[in-house]
């Protein structure tokens, strides 16, 4: 089986929607009387159960405009809205900090061209798209995920949840342990089951920022691991007193042939970094590997994207080891035998001991 790099099909994560004459016809300060796209209930509330998550960029006025989205019944799609007569370049900015994903995994929907372009001159990762694409977005690959999991399926209501933990977060002071406390974190590590599946694909395909090795695997690809001897498959999932944050990370294990540990892949969602859990999977098989007296190696693939992920490594003790592999990739391995505590503020739920 040949592990896959990440260059494949784009897809997108989220789409900023332009308003007037976009999102409906007509133009709102001009008390325009305002109809709604055809089908544009439907899209929206099709690409949202999808998990791709909407958001808007639109020069008007905030409270009028927040006003018509309630009557319309269409406010609760809309993540961050940016509604303001600043540029459109920087609404979309705010919205990709946010929503902490990546530029290039954003559409941008106007049906102005200047209004295209000059978001795209100041953020050339940016897809921008007239109009005439919403129409047949939904047949569209890049607006269709594989798989619809359970936590693509809730990802608009994930963040709503994230807006609840920063506001108490606010309250308490972003580093005071005894907030951390307060939030009754369980982080919960087990060996991946076909049920995981199809969520350890998506974490593969939508990781970016931290993602070891870049590698992605289709659900055929990870069913065969599974139930390979030579592998480890675990997942990670963390829950608090909101709810859960679904799976968040995954790690995969390749025993070599001289009995030692190859940190194959490690990924974690760039949601739960504010949480102070993001280095718990990672200390998890650093510390399995040195209970079982393993070296253990990663491989890693430098992108513009991943450096957090590459100091993560670095502060754990991983330094290059010999040249870089054939797959342009950087072998790494572990030094020294320290073994490592979890956050006194976790709960922490840990597979049975393998060997």
């Amino acid at each position: 089986m040949q592990e896959r790099d990440r260059e494949k099909d784009k897809m997108f994560k989220a789409i900023v929607w332009d308003l007037d004459h976009t999102l409906w016809h007509g133009v709102l300060t001009e008390n325009d009387e305002l109809k709604l796209r055809d089908r544009m209930e439907h899209i929206l509330e099709t690409l949202d159960k999808r998990g791709i998550l909407h958001s808007i960029a639109s020069k008007n006025n905030y409270d009028e405009t927040i006003a018509r989205l309630e009557e319309l019944g269409l406010r609760k799609y809309f993540l961050y809205p940016q509604i303001t007569w600043a540029r459109k370049s920087e609404s979309i900015r705010i919205i990709q900090e946010k929503l902490n994903i990546g530029m290039d995994t954003i559409a941008f929907i106007d049906d102005q061209a200047f209004e295209r372009e000059e978001a795209a001159f100041s953020n050339p990762e940016l897809s921008t798209f007239d109009v005439d694409v919403i129409e047949n977005i939904l047949e569209m690959p890049e607006f269709m995920p594989r798989f619809i999991t359970e936590e693509s399926a809730r990802r608009r209501l994930m963040y709503v949840d994230d807006e609840k933990r920063k506001e108490e977060e606010d309250k308490w002071g972003n580093t005071d342990i005894e907030f951390m406390k307060s939030q009754e974190m369980e982080f919960r590590i087990s060996q991946a089951t076909e049920v995981d599946l199809q969520r350890v694909e998506e974490l593969t395909v939508r990781t970016n920022q931290l993602n070891a090795s870049g590698y992605t695997y289709s659900y055929n690809e990870l069913a065969e691991l599974l139930q390979s001897p030579k592998h480890l498959l675990y997942v990670a999932e963390l829950t608090d007193k909101f709810g859960s944050y679904g799976k968040i990370g995954v790690a995969m294990v390749e025993m070599l042939e001289d009995g030692n540990w190859n940190l194959k892949s490690l990924l974690m969602s760039c949601r739960v970094m504010s949480r102070g859990v993001g280095n718990v999977l990672l200390y998890y098989i650093i510390n399995e590997a040195r209970r079982q007296q393993k070296e253990l190696f990663t491989e890693f693939l430098q992108t513009d994207r991943n450096r957090l992920m590459y100091v993560t490594l670095k502060f754990a003790g991983f330094k290059e080891f010999g040249d870089k592999l054939d797959n342009g990739r950087n072998l790494l391995r572990l030094e020294g035998d320290q073994e490592y505590n979890y956050p006194e503020y976790l709960k922490l739920g840990l597979p049975e001991t393998v060997s």
